[in-house]
């Protein structure tokens, strides 16, 4: 009969020892390469994600484990077929390689004459059962008392599939050793036929895969747990963007206030957002009109990121609107935001600047704790505003805040803005590129002509947090 494979080629033949050795050494050098990833691993923090990746190498460590015992086996041939006592691991140690409980430990078979009712048992299984090989085997009738009463139908489904209608047995089935643990046992067999066609006997091969459906299940669990971790930062973050989008005025381009005509402010502003999926921050920027003609200016920026720092910047902005209304001097406003977040039950940061602008005298009263100074650019130029004494809210009871006051003229641009506005840099780095787009500024026409610019300039992506930019043009 010609090959199965090709009319003009050999079939392949088994392995030699020689390939199967190299098949040992390679699948050994790819466990300990895992396993240290593995150790790695270990000193990863408590995220789903972090237990999720831990769960899955243990899970390839075993399944590598059995395929480096099942190449061991394929090596050294068939055990020995007479029964032998267990050996204590120190008068038989563990093939090199193989891990105590390891696959040439938890592999079985059986066998079932139906026409002598003699059962044969390998020491193996006798081992993986509990008992004592010296102890005669159990009959098919005896087999399902050592299963979980759960299991028993589905064992006996499987015992009956094969004796009556021939079927091969492929199926698990759980059992409780004499020492009281459960294991998992994987059961394939086939009938064996006498010369009538009957079925003679049945036989079996037993695996314990109790390792290996634990670590099955510590992953499916693990993903699970990590897929709600990532739905649950997927709502927040929606319900965050949408407690922002509420409480932040909904400029898309320049604001013209109500009640002033013709307005002496052309105010525009934008919030640039950070790299999608990141947690919503605390940023904020918000321009009013007061009962005395002034104009309110403020930025500010709360610590942290989520549901919880948009409600506390939802709370601070209501309490800079409210005191604002009120006629509070900006220094006074934010002595008073400090003491507010003083007495929240959750303790928490923020920075803040705070203007009122007085058009009729064009003169700008301002205050900041812990923020970044406004920018001012007149004539092509720019310039960062002397800042007066303040620390970050919630820092220290009790601070007091001072004032500082600068005129502005037609045709200046008052730019404020929150950290993280220039990606990658903080501080003077971040004011000295700000400044730079002075002449740009200079020859743009209004005010959301350049918050256009800024968000051309700073928007790209990998933004990793929110910032807010307000800019406000004196127009007469």
């Amino acid at each position: 009969m010609p090959s199965p494979v090709s009319a003009d080629r050999p079939a392949a033949q088994p392995p030699g020892r020689g390939s199967v050795e190299a098949l040992i050494t390679q699948a050994r050098r790819l466990k300990g390469d895992v396993d240290a990833v593995r150790r790695d691993t270990r000193s990863a923090g408590c995220h789903p994600e972090d237990r999720w990746q831990r769960a899955l190498y243990d899970l390839a460590l075993h399944q590598l484990e059995d395929l480096d015992a099942h190449l061991a086996q394929l090596r050294d041939g068939p055990a020995p077929a007479a029964a032998e006592p267990p050996a204590t691991p120190a008068a038989r140690p563990a093939p090199v390689g193989t891990s105590r409980g390891s696959l040439l430990a938890r592999v079985g078979s059986a066998e079932w004459n139906l026409l002598t009712d003699e059962a044969t048992w390998s020491a193996e299984l006798c081992r993986i059962l509990g008992r004592d090989p010296a102890d005669p085997a159990l009959s098919l009738d005896e087999l399902p008392s050592l299963v979980l009463e759960e299991d028993r139908p589905k064992l006996t489904a499987m015992v009956t599939g094969c004796l009556v209608d021939g079927r091969p047995i492929d199926g698990e089935f759980r059992i409780l050793r004499p020492d009281d643990d459960v294991r998992t046992l994987h059961m394939m067999g086939e009938p064996v036929l006498g010369a009538d066609g009957g079925t003679a006997s049945m036989w079996a091969v037993l695996r314990d895969v109790s390792e290996l459906r634990r670590s099955q299940r510590t992953v499916r669990e693990t993903r699970d747990s990590l897929q709600h971790h990532r739905r649950q930062e997927q709502t927040e973050h929606r319900i965050a963007a949408e407690f922002q989008e509420a409480v932040l005025p909904p400029w898309r381009g320049s604001l013209r206030l109500p009640h002033r005509k013709p307005p002496a402010l052309d105010l525009a502003a934008h919030r640039l957002p950070a790299t999608a999926g990141t947690p919503i921050g605390g940023d904020w920027y918000d321009a009013l009109e007061l009962p005395d003609g002034q104009t309110l200016l403020s930025v500010g920026d709360l610590t942290g990121q989520g549901v919880a720092v948009a409600s506390g910047m939802a709370m601070l902005l209501g309490a800079v609107r409210g005191m604002a209304m009120a006629g509070t001097a900006p220094g006074r406003l934010l002595a008073m935001l400090n003491q507010l977040l003083d007495a929240t039950v959750q303790p928490a940061l923020g920075s803040a600047v705070c203007c009122r602008y007085q058009p009729e005298t064009r003169s700008l009263l301002w205050a900041q704790a812990g923020h970044p100074a406004p920018l001012l650019y007149r004539d092509g130029t720019g310039r960062r505003l002397t800042a007066p004494d303040g620390v970050l809210l919630g820092a220290t009871s009790g601070a007091a805040y001072g004032q500082a006051e600068a005129t502005l003229e037609p045709g200046d641009l008052l730019l404020l803005h929150t950290d993280g506005l220039v990606p990658g840099h903080g501080g003077s780095a971040a004011v000295d590129q700000l400044l730079d787009l002075a002449p740009r500024f200079g020859a743009a026409l209004s005010a959301r002509d350049c918050v256009r610019l800024i968000v051309e300039e700073f928007g790209a992506s990998g933004r990793e947090d929110d910032a807010c930019v307000l800019v406000a043009k004196v127009t007469s």
